[in-house]
């Protein structure tokens, strides 16, 4: 019997036509590749690097539980619940540059 995978991010179940994608807890390009990774929906995924720029990733949001802290994060988590579990958009706001600050 296969299970539908829960979303650690927002608690919501990830069923197998949504958007998602591994998010690689400590960022590849900061130490990460081959580290641990988490299966979340797309527009979570999203989310977290619309937020956070690697270097935050890697050194201060690299459990979920930390995630789920950060304040922008945390509303979009409150957001996101109340939607289908299939539901995808572009994520709000404007995308953090790569680059390290």
């Amino acid at each position: 019997m296969d299970e539908t995978p829960i979303c650690p991010l927002c608690g919501r179940p990830i069923p197998p036509h949504a958007k998602q994608s591994l998010h690689h807890l400590i960022p590849r390009l900061r130490g990460g590749k081959g580290g641990p990774t988490v299966l979340l929906h797309q527009i979570c995924h999203n989310e977290i690097h619309a937020t956070l720029s690697e270097t935050e990733l890697a050194r201060d949001f690299n459990t979920i539980e930390a995630l789920q802290a950060q304040p922008r994060l945390s509303k979009f988590i409150a957001w996101v619940r109340k939607r289908p579990a299939d539901f995808h958009s572009k994520s709000p706001g404007a995308r953090r540059g790569w680059q390290s600050r």
